[in-house]
């Protein structure tokens, strides 16, 4: 910057009208003044009418502007600011501005999806905005069909260490989503997972726990995974709390269980922890695919394919009975056991209920959520069962 110096500022910046107006009344009356001066040229400045917002320089303007990208609550915010004027508009879509963009701010919501909204993602894509990257992914993936270049996009974004985009090529790779059934790597999957979860994504953590406790692409370690699992509740405790510090914690809030907890079916924390706290806030790319293919908007993923049943998820199957269902009921699919442990605790516990089916073809049980109280807990013994269909 050259602006320490003041190089980059008119000499009359600092004076305001009523300075200029009053050095100009005292050189018209020099003749009574002692050391009268040499009358003053109008600057063009102020021939103009131009404010002092025109004389800013380009980089104070784009500090602004990208504090504004990082730290707006919605697209609205910047958007505002694009359609004041000719310079704002130019200097907002400056490649610096948009690879500070925060989630909120490239929240699109499914009903105003359109080309502009396309092409605006496009341009944060290529300023390097990794949050950007998994967005734009997950909608070409999942919503546009477009199965290569969504990969390629949560790719980009799981190279610069993003952990929603390891998770979501984690359930790529258990699912062989966009493939057939016959593609699926369950040790990359675990992979994925692994390092998801070393970044802080609690649901790649609760996937991890499940595959260790079932032995699911992984050498079984039931104890190491229920580990994970109880890890998996402390760390969504903590980031509740870290977001409501000022919520008013019962001392009763950590021990109460509304269940009667059977001795020896597992460890009763992670009952506990799940019981109180509240449901997180999904992505902004998981909220985007909910409502793409809700009722509202009325877009279907394809003849015969169904939606994750777990409501903050969004997800849609690729092929045919690409996701596991629940073997109690039926009624339920799920894309991943960190969904079905999730939609286990919120709803689906009181709503399961044993109906009389024909045996499948090909029903192989991959685990099964305790049914008497461990929402987050899965064993092979009774309770929810999950099911390739």
């Amino acid at each position: 910057m050259r602006t320490r110096r003041g190089l980059c500022y008119p000499s009359d910046v600092n004076m305001c009208g009523a300075a200029v107006k009053r050095r100009k009344l005292e050189v018209a009356g020099g003749d009574n003044m002692i050391g009268c001066r040499r009358p003053l040229k109008k600057s063009p400045e102020i021939v103009a009418g131009r404010d002092l917002f025109d004389s800013l320089p380009d980089d104070i303007v784009l500090t602004i502007l990208c504090k504004l990208s990082s730290t707006a609550g919605c697209p609205a915010d910047l958007i505002n600011v694009l359609i004041t004027c000719r310079r704002l508009n130019g200097l907002g879509l400056h490649s610096l501005v948009l690879n500070k963009c925060s989630q909120k701010m490239l929240a699109v919501k499914a009903r105003n999806w359109s080309e502009s909204a396309h092409r605006f993602l496009k341009l944060c894509v290529d300023s390097g905005n990794i949050e950007a990257c998994f967005i734009l992914g997950m909608i070409r993936f999942y919503c546009l069909h477009n199965r290569g270049s969504g990969a390629s996009l949560m790719a980009k974004a799981a190279i610069g260490s993003h952990a929603s985009s390891l998770y979501s090529l984690a359930v790529v790779q258990f699912n062989g989503s966009g493939s057939s059934k016959n593609d699926k790597d369950l040790r990359a999957g675990v992979a994925l997972c692994a390092r998801a979860a070393f970044l802080g994504h609690v649901d790649a953590l609760r996937e991890l726990g499940h595959c260790l406790q079932d032995g699911y692409g992984v050498k079984q370690n039931v104890a190491e995974g229920r580990r994970f699992l109880v890890q998996a509740n402390a760390r969504e405790l903590a980031t509740f709390l870290a977001a409501a510090p000022s919520a008013v914690v019962p001392s009763s809030w950590l021990t109460w269980n509304p269940h009667r907890h059977v001795a020896g079916s597992g460890c009763p924390l992670l009952s506990d922890f799940g019981c109180n706290v509240p449901t997180p806030e999904a992505h902004a790319a998981n909220r985007f695919l909910a409502d793409w293919f809700s009722d509202e908007i009325g877009n279907t993923p394809g003849p015969g394919l169904r939606l994750c049943s777990h409501s903050g998820c969004g997800r849609p199957e690729t092929r045919r009975h690409e996701f596991r269902r629940c073997s109690v009921c039926g009624a339920v699919n799920y894309c991943s056991r960190a969904c079905q442990a999730l939609d286990w605790k919120l709803r689906h516990k009181v709503q399961c209920a044993p109906v009389e089916r024909l045996p499948d073809d090909d029903g192989n049980n991959v685990g099964n959520v305790d049914g008497n109280d461990h929402g987050d807990e899965l064993n092979g013994n009774d309770g929810e069962a999950m099911e390739e269909s």
